[in-house]
C-alpha cells in the first residue's frame, strides 16, 4: 500500500508538477499519483484537493507538504544525496534552485510549457530573452564548477529537477542558445524520468487540452506541430488554351 499521494496537474502543461514529481521519484517515495485536470481558469478539482489550491501537493506518512521548494527539501531529508555533499556546493545548488523558484517571470509568461507543440521562433520578448541569458549563465557556471553533465556533477539532483521544465520550454520554443546549453538540455531530456514524463504527457486525454496553452499569445504563425521546412514548389497549372484534349 502506498505511503501517501502526490497531486499534480497535466503533464503536458504543468511545470511545477514536473518539479515536484521529479523530486518525489528521485527520493524513491512510494506514493499514489493523482493527476488532476487543469482549466482555463482556476481548476475546481485542484482547489478542492490541495490546501493552497495549487499543484504539486504531497501527502506522505501523515506529512502534508505544498510549494515545490518545500517538497524538494522534504524529499532531500528522506533521501540524502539529492543535494551535493560539500557544504559550499550544496549552498550554491540551493541558491540556483531558489532563484528558479522565485524568478524568471518573463520566461514563464512568454514561453509557457507545452510538451506537445512546436513554437520555434516565438515568445522572444525582451523579458524572456533577459531571463534566458541569466539561465544560461547559471548553467554555465554550475557545470564549470561541477564538471557536468548535470548542474551538480554526474548525478541528476534537485537543482536539475528545478530547471527541467526550463529545458522543456527551450525545446518547445527553440530560442537561440549556446552549444553548451544545448548539451545540458540533451542530458536532461535523455534522463529516464524525463523520458517517462514526456511519454505519459503524450498519453493524456485530448479533452484535457487548453486553448491558453495550445494557442499562447507569443506562438508563431507556422504549423506548431512541427518546425517549418522548405516549401515544395508547385507546378503551375496550364491555362485552358494550353491543355491537351
Amino acid at each position: 500500500m502506498p505511503d501517501g499521494r502526490l497531486f499534480i496537474g497535466s503533464k503536458r502543461y504543468s511545470s511545477w508538477s514536473l518539479r515536484g514529481w521529479l523530486a518525489v521519484h528521485l527520493a524513491g517515495l512510494d506514493v499514489e499519483e493523482v493527476v488532476l485536470e487543469m482549466g482555463e481558469g482556476p481548476s475546481p478539482a485542484i482547489r478542492a484537493a490541495t490546501p493552497a489550491g495549487l499543484v504539486p501537493y504531497l501527502e506522505h506518512r501523515g506529512v502534508k507538504v505544498w510549494e515545490t521548494i518545500a517538497i524538494a527539501e522534504y524529499c532531500a531529508e528522506q533521501a540524502p544525496g539529492l543535494w551535493p555533499a560539500d557544504p559550499a556546493r550544496r549552498a550554491h545548488a540551493r541558491a540556483i534552485a531558489a532563484e528558479m523558484h522565485a524568478g524568471f517571470r518573463g520566461l514563464r509568461v512568454a514561453m509557457p510549457m507545452n510538451l506537445g507543440r512546436d513554437f520555434a521562433g516565438g515568445g522572444r520578448s525582451p523579458e524572456a530573452l533577459a531571463d534566458i541569458a541569466r539561465i544560461e549563465a547559471i548553467w554555465r557556471e554550475a557545470i564549470s564548477l561541477s564538471g557536468g553533465p548535470f548542474l551538480c556533477g554526474a548525478a541528476f539532483t534537485l537543482a536539475d529537477a528545478m530547471y527541467a521544465p526550463v529545458v522543456t520550454r527551450f525545446l518547445t520554443w527553440a530560442p537561440e542558445l549556446a552549444a553548451e546549453t544545448r548539451a545540458y538540455m540533451a542530458a536532461v531530456r535523455a534522463h529516464p524520468l524525463l523520458a517517462r514524463w514526456y511519454a505519459e504527457a503524450a498519453a493524456e486525454p485530448a479533452a484535457w487540452r487548453l486553448d491558453k496553452y495550445e494557442n499562447p499569445p507569443g506562438a508563431p504563425a507556422h504549423d506548431h506541430r512541427r518546425r517549418p521546412g522548405p516549401r515544395r514548389r508547385r507546378r503551375p497549372r496550364p491555362r485552358a488554351a494550353d491543355r491537351r484534349l
